[in-house]
């Protein structure tokens, strides 16, 4: 009796009977934003606001053509500028001298007070300062005046300014001098994350501080770098559409409101536009995708070979701590 006890008492239980949880709540959230698509799709398709075959045919044509060239070269030699001076401001900011630490907060902190369109309509009227540009000696007229000199002139050559602040320049200027501000920052984030052992190892070895910026920090920063600067990169993009209040005519905003305001149809030529913006961040979507991968080559790889030697230390009958100490 008390064998058959034991064995009622030890029988398997039932199998539980698992029950999926359920989530109303998605399912009202697929049908709303279905709604929404639906109701967007139709607005798209049935309004005549938009026209789309004017703006299909105007889009394309040789004046839009030559905007989108502009933009693209305007966010070219902005970056060009932004990066390159961004590089040596933020290196001015990690330096030990308080000179350059403080022209350096100094210029990031007015070009990164003051909005683009201002600073982009400022450079366009830069004109009213200098009739002329020229390069020579500071102050030659004065130290002439000084020593009992008149007409005294120490000047090399010259240009009007009217000639070279073109819309373009001063845009480029404007885009190229406010981008540099925000690309210091991120390379100085950038070469901050960069282990000080890198350094120390680097000056072992006899390496000048030249030498360990572009060979040991620089190399290891990018992983760092590169996202924001892909973020940068397509902000700037945008942004060259503000310098069609310099204003710059070989831009793709300001040929395709040219174009608006000329046939009355502002709102489609509003939507190439958006669409035309659209085309272009993809593009530049793409290649931060494939830098990111480049710069990213190696990371994480410690972590996952550590991983597969544990896993081989398990089984041939060791212990992991072993596998963390080699």
């Amino acid at each position: 009796m008390s064998v058959e006890s034991d064995t009622s008492e030890r029988a398997r239980p039932e199998p539980i009977q698992a029950v999926p949880v359920r989530h109303p709540g998605r399912w009202v959230a697929v049908a709303v934003i279905g709604v929404l698509v639906a109701m967007f799709v139709h607005l798209l398709v049935t309004n005549k606001a938009f026209n789309w075959s004017f703006m299909v045919d105007e889009m394309f044509r040789p004046p839009i053509m030559e905007g989108v060239r502009g933009s693209i070269a305007l966010l070219l030699t902005a970056m060009l500028i932004g990066i390159g001076l961004g590089v040596v401001i933020a290196i001015m900011r990690l330096s030990e001298n308080p000179v350059l630490r403080g022209v350096a907060w100094a210029y990031t902190w007015f070009f990164r007070a003051v909005p683009r369109l201002v600073l982009a309509i400022l450079f366009g009227n830069l004109g009213i300062l200098w009739a002329r540009i020229e390069f020579g000696l500071p102050f030659d007229r004065q130290i002439g005046a000084l020593f009992g000199v008149d007409d005294f002139e120490a000047r090399l050559f010259g240009f009007s300014a009217v000639d070279i602040l073109t819309g373009f320049v001063a845009g480029m200027l404007a885009l190229g001098l406010s981008e540099a501000a925000y690309m210091a920052e991120i390379v100085r984030a950038g070469i901050q994350s960069v282990d000080e052992g890198q350094t120390e190892a680097a000056q072992a070895l006899g390496l000048k501080r030249g030498q360990i910026l572009r060979r040991i920090v620089l190399p290891q920063a990018m992983r760092v770098i590169v996202p924001p600067t892909g973020n940068e990169t397509i902000a700037m993009l945008k942004d060259t559409s503000l310098v069609a209040f310099v204003p710059v005519s070989m831009e793709l905003f300001f040929q395709l409101r040219a174009v608006g305001s000329r046939t009355f149809q502002v709102f489609p030529m509003l939507v190439a536009a958006t669409i035309w913006y659209l085309l272009l961040t993809s593009v530049l979507l793409v290649g931060q995708y494939y830098l990111e991968r480049h710069f990213s080559k190696g990371v994480g790889r410690s972590v996952r070979a550590k991983t597969k030697l544990r896993g081989i230390a398990a089984e041939s009958g060791g212990t992991t701590g072993k596998v963390d100490g080699a």
